[in-house]
Parts: structure tokens; sequence; C-alpha cells
């Protein structure tokens, strides 16, 4: 059966770094994969999770089998970094473990089709290129709404709303939490309201994708969309991932939150969701969760992260700024926006041949959507990336 298969289409991000790895310039950028660099280019353990792995390889009692919930301790510390402890949402929330966010939302995307088997699922355009495939692989009907104007690099939160009045209340908005993938263009507190009331009257379900929390104004600035939904709406699942946030990428932490009406529906919808997750991968992977609880439980350990997570999250938003004001007057282009957004990608507007042109002459790599992850620039490299930016974007 496997000898008649035709080669699959290369994964652009795998492929991104098949054509970085063939660069022989010292020079190289990578602008493209999708992980945290710091100002030497590297992409760095984190000091608290290193303290941590150090007490779990002295202190973890046993490797036995946990439950397809996951690790207990890291479930509470998720909804309290989503929700205050002892709030009203933290009280009508429930958290499961999973492998990573992409796991989070597999998880939530078969739940919907078990739940909502004739509604339709409405995603962003542009979004993560892997929430279509997830959302496809369930078996659900996929609508794409407007969200970001490629030229202005703003959102088009009219034409969204406009799209989003053909919600249905079996219909379900999936949205970023913060920090979007690919814009970096977000969501402001009244627009969060504007949703919240539309959903309201819709009647339709909500799923928030929260990748990059702390990771763009703050965890607490980051978490005000998510919380806003729980204060107005019976019912939201919410998909968080620590990879990012704790550069644990290989780890594949992450979680799934469901908020219900009332706490028992979310205990309900807990227990529905075993299922799903037990002919998915059975349970979830340990040590990285347990890594995070022991960081988020301990009071030093848990501040040392949130300095460290300031850290890149301040080290981000100075690229963004560095970037943007090198461009300026460069083109006639207003490059303002980047320094505008906030998390780790902006979306230049450059075409597939400026893309190509950026590899081979000025050996800076993105991906051929014109996606940048601003979080690989550097003191060093910040103004040679823009220049040739600005030169691809003149010619």
């Amino acid at each position: 059966m496997f000898a008649e298969l035709a080669e699959p289409p290369l994964d652009p991000i795998l492929g991104l770094a098949q054509l970085l790895a063939r660069d022989a310039s010292p020079d190289k950028v990578d602008l493209g994969i999708g992980i945290y660099h710091d100002e030497q280019g590297k992409a760095p353990v984190l000091d608290c999770v290193k303290a941590a792995e150090r007490w779990l390889v002295e202190n973890q009692p046993s490797k036995r089998y946990l439950s397809s919930a996951g690790n207990p301790d890291f479930n509470l510390q998720m909804r309290g970094l989503l929700f205050p402890e002892g709030s009203d949402a933290y009280q009508r929330a429930r958290t499961i473990q999973a492998p990573g966010g992409t796991g989070a939302l597999r998880v939530a995307s078969d739940l919907l089709k078990r739940l909502r088997p004739e509604g339709r699922v409405f995603i962003p355009g542009p979004t993560w290129p892997n929430h279509p495939g997830i959302l496809k692989a369930s078996g659900h009907e996929i609508v794409v709404y407007p969200y970001y104007d490629l030229a202005s690099g703003a959102l088009k939160f009219d034409a969204m709303m406009a799209a989003l009045a053909d919600l249905r209340a079996n219909d379900t908005l999936l949205v970023h939490g913060c920090c979007h993938n690919p814009t970096g263009a977000d969501l402001d507190i009244d627009q969060w309201s504007a949703v919240a009331d539309l959903l309201e009257k819709a009647g339709a379900a909500v799923l928030v994708d929260l990748a990059y929390l702390g990771l763009g104004d703050g965890l607490e600035q980051d978490a005000a969309g998510v919380r806003l939904l729980a204060s107005r709406l019976p019912e939201l699942i919410v998909a968080s991932s620590c990879s990012k946030n704790f550069a644990m990428y290989r780890e594949r932490v992450g979680a799934l939150t469901v908020v219900g009406g009332s706490e028992k529906d979310a205990v309900l919808a807990h227990a529905h969701t075993l299922p799903v997750i037990r002919t998915l991968y059975s349970m979830p992977p340990d040590h990285g969760a347990a890594v995070v609880a022991q960081v988020l439980d301990d009071a030093t350990a848990r501040a040392g992260w949130e300095v460290e997570l300031r850290t890149m999250r301040e080290r981000i938003n100075t690229m963004r700024e560095r970037l943007a004001a090198r461009l300026a007057g460069q083109s006639a282009r207003d490059y303002g926006f980047i320094a505008r957004q906030r998390g780790m990608f902006t979306m230049l507007g450059i075409s597939p041949e400026g893309v190509e042109t950026l590899r081979r002459d000025h050996h800076v790599h993105l991906t051929s959507s014109g996606r940048v992850n601003v979080a690989g620039l550097n003191s060093k490299n910040v103004d040679r990336v823009a220049d040739a930016i600005a030169a691809v974007s003149q010619g």
C-alpha cells in the first residue's frame, strides 16, 4: 500500500527549515520558524524551567500513569492563569492538560463535532495555517471571516462583524485571544465587548486560541478578552499553550479549559471531554506539565518566570519599534503598524517573489506568505533586515 504513494506536499515551515539549513551565509537571519530567540540569536531554556527540572529529578516520586486529564496541579495552575482564583469564571471552569496548544485545539474540535455536528466553525482570514487542517480533520464545515487588511496593517473589524452576523446558534466562532498569528493585530477591549454582544445575540459557541499569553502586553492585559467573554457568556472553550511563554516547544505543554454556565456544567463538560482524549492519545506527556506546575506553584519560581517572560516580551516589542523606525521613510508604505501590533508575528505584505529575493540576495528567511517572526531580530541584524525589506518593497 506504500509503493504507489505520491510525494506529499512539503510542509511550509519544515521546508523553510531546510532552506535555512542550506544557506551557508554567516549572516543569515531566521524570521520564519515561530520560536523566541534572545539577543544572541539563541533559543534558550528559561532559568525557571531548568530549576524546576532539577527539582523534579530529585523529588518526583514516580512515572506512573496519571489520567486522561493529565497533571492535576498543572490543570489548577493553568486555570488560575486564565481566571483569578475565587472568581466566578474560575469556579465555572475546568482545565484538562493536552499535548501542546495543537492537541488542545484538536480535542476542542472533536468535542465540538460531537456536541454540534451540524454547526459551522468561523475562522479569521488569515489565521494560523493549522486551524483549518485541525477543524477539517474533525469534519467541520469552515467559514472564513475577514479579519486583516494586508495593505494597511489594520483590522477589518467592520467587515468582520458584518460576516459574523451570519452566526447561528449551533455555530462556533474561533478567535485568537492575543498576539494574533500571523498578523500581530489584536482586538481591543471595546471590540471584544462587541464580539460578546454578537455571540450573546446569536447563541453561538466560542473557541479562543490563546497560544501567546504574556507575550503581548502582560499576563493580565493579554487575558482581558477571555475574561470579558467569560463574564458575558454562559459558555466558552479556551485552548492555551506553554510552548511560547515558557519556551518549552518540544515538551508539548498545552491545556483545554471549558467554562460552563455553572460549576456543574463545567464538570459535565470536563467529563465528556475525557472520552475524546482517550481515543486521540489516551494520556498527555507529563514532564513539561510537571515543570510548569512546579514553577507556577512556587511563589519565588513564579516571580522568576514572570521576570523572564517580561524580558522576552519587552525584547520583542523593542524589535518591533526598531524595525518600524528603520523602515520609516525608506519606502512609500507606512510600516508603523509593526510597532503597534503585539506578539511574535507580523505580515509584511511582500509577494512570494519578494520573499525569494530576501532569501537569495539578503539571506533573510521568512515564510512565503510574508509573515515575519519578529523574535528572530536582534540589535545586530534589525537594521540590515529593515534595509533589505525596504529594498524589496521599492523593487
